[in-house]
């Protein structure tokens, strides 16, 4: 199913318009160490060039465009934009005024690749559990650890990411976003989701009854509040609109649905008329199937679909 969600972020998002060339230095035939070291030099450079306005000039001995490696050709960038792939001998003929050029000889290039589903104000819970992750550390300690994941998720091959909620971090996507943008720090094009919306009682952290928390996620339940909550997210910045179609909120703490598929189906709707696709957390073959009857463009995690939801993801044309 990752074919569907290329073609999705490409139909839907137009980021072959906006996607910042990220380019990797592949020598062949050294190890690994080196090329990694290749690497952070070449992205620095780049970056500096980018930022410097004048069009850029790539001339590598190889490029991969997706499907295959091409000979002899050259990419051109201006404006932080891709605007002509070709031969050398074609591109050298038209070249803009103060364009620099970068020899790449030996090297292969390859535009940056897309991460569909991202948690940047997130860390492994081997180091700290999500719960003590949304409780018990600072909002902005995890906005400098997401500083420093953004600028090595870049640095890993990735210049567009869809980061799908801040776990308890509130808005404050919608910050790291414009500082990557405005060029103040290093990180990925970012497709945000900002607090993500669950059905209210269904989420985390937990304790005791008689203790309410911060959540990890807004919550919501009924036409009136769920209508509410959608476009307060989208006035506050989210570019799309994620939604828990099932949780673990089961009797023996099972997933199981959250959301009625009315209810979804009016997510959808009320999100889908500013223009806005919205994702869903399923897991189970229900919360999946739900989902895609409303109208939702993408399923995450999809764990237990079953020959019948695969089918149904088909013909909804529903990426996974």
């Amino acid at each position: 199913m990752n074919w569907l969600l290329g073609n999705w972020l490409l139909e839907n998002w137009l980021l072959a318009e906006w996607l910042t060339l990220f380019t990797i230095l592949l020598k062949f035939k050294v190890r690994f160490y080196r090329i990694m070291k290749k690497i952070l030099i070449f992205i620095q450079f780049i970056n500096f060039q980018i930022f410097s306005q004048n069009p850029i000039y790539l001339k590598p001995d190889r490029v991969f465009d997706g499907e295959k490696v091409i000979s002899n050709t050259g990419v051109l960038i201006s404006d932080e934009k891709i605007v002509a792939v070709g031969s050398f001998s074609e591109l050298e003929k038209n070249l803009p005024k103060n364009t620099q050029t970068v020899d790449l000889k030996g090297h292969t290039l390859l535009p940056g690749l897309i991460e569909g589903h991202s948690h940047l104000f997130l860390h492994p819970y081997n180091e700290t559990s999500w719960n003590d992750q949304v409780l018990k550390e600072s909002r902005s300690y995890r906005m400098a650890r997401a500083v420093k994941h953004a600028e090595a998720t870049l640095k890993a091959g990735f210049t567009t990411v869809r980061d799908l909620g801040t776990e308890g971090a509130e808005y404050d996507d919608v910050g790291l976003k414009k500082a990557i943008n405005d060029g103040i720090i290093l990180g990925p094009k970012m497709i945000i989701a900002t607090k993500g919306i669950v059905a209210t009682g269904s989420y985390g952290p937990k304790y005791s009854p008689d203790i309410d928390l911060p959540q990890g996620a807004e919550e919501a339940s009924g036409i009136e509040e769920l209508t509410k909550v959608i476009r307060s997210q989208i006035g506050k910045g989210a570019d799309i609109i994620k939604v828990y179609a099932d949780y673990r909120w089961g009797l023996k703490d099972e997933s199981k649905p959250t959301f009625t598929l009315s209810e979804l189906t009016h997510i959808v709707e009320v999100t889908k008329s500013s223009g806005r696709p919205v994702v869903a957390h399923a897991s189970t073959a229900e919360g999946m199937k739900r989902a895609i009857l409303s109208g939702i463009e993408t399923i995450e995690h999809g764990d237990n679909g079953t020959p019948e939801i695969w089918r149904l993801m088909v013909e909804k044309n529903v990426a996974l």
